[in-house]
């Protein structure tokens, strides 16, 4: 069969952070590696069941169940049902096992190993109960009691990426929304370089900590937030 979509392994041993499986069958299992099992997709990490997943394609639609896994699954933040299917989408983030392994779905499939930035999503496991509120009409965060005031355009894109958290928000959505301001390019989008953007997001995680705001970049593409921020 042809490829149809693939996953990005953004975190998950023994794999390479990046490692791209593009989903060619009917059925694609995804699992821990044991003596009696070998999954199409096989994780050594002792939470994750060994049939965690299987996606489906089912119309040409690529569908998640979760297995009854013990550790359970995520998409996009939200705690899925056992046995129940999931339509998947483009950008949709899959977490095993509270963020154990975590992956990156896409329509669009590659042949070769995506390059992503060495950023926090693939360092740690998420933080319970990280002292962090957000007071977005006052613009300013809280941090472990500090308040610590936002700009214009840090506050511009915490507020997307916190809109649109544990999903992937592409370049040109941020550059939109960030830089309204800028003249637009020949293909509408404004004239914002990728080291600007950089620029940014280094801003942010030094000024607020940076295991406060967790943001991945997958490189060409766009940023994902993963958080459970309180926000008023």
């Amino acid at each position: 069969m042809e490829n149809f979509a693939c996953l990005y392994i953004i975190r998950g041993e023994p794999y390479k952070s990046g490692t791209i499986v593009n989903l060619e069958e009917n059925e694609t299992t995804v699992g821990r590696l044991s003596n009696q099992l070998t999954p199409d997709i096989a994780f050594t990490n002792p939470f994750i069941s060994r049939q965690h997943i299987v996606i489906r394609k089912e119309m040409d639609k690529a569908v998640l169940y979760d297995k009854g896994s013990l550790h359970g699954t995520e998409i996009n933040g939200e705690r899925v049902k056992p046995h129940r299917p999931y339509p998947l989408n483009n950008f949709d983030i899959i977490k095993l096992a509270n963020g154990m392994s975590v992956l990156h779905f896409s329509y669009v499939f590659a042949d070769q190993t995506l390059e992503l930035e060495p950023l926090s999503i693939t360092r740690q496991l998420e933080i319970p109960g990280m002292p962090l509120t957000i007071h977005w009409e006052k613009r300013e965060c809280v941090v472990e009691g500090q308040r610590i005031a936002m700009s214009e355009k840090e506050y511009l894109l915490i507020r997307l990426l916190h809109e649109n958290a544990n999903r992937l928000v592409p370049l040109e959505v941020i550059k939109a929304t960030v830089w309204p301001e800028r003249l637009a390019g020949e293909e509408g989008i404004p004239d914002v370089t990728l080291d600007e953007l950089n620029a940014l997001i280094y801003r942010v995680r030094k000024k607020y900590g940076k295991d406060t705001f967790l943001i991945s970049a997958v490189r060409g593409s766009g940023y994902v937030l993963e958080s459970e921020i309180v926000s008023s």
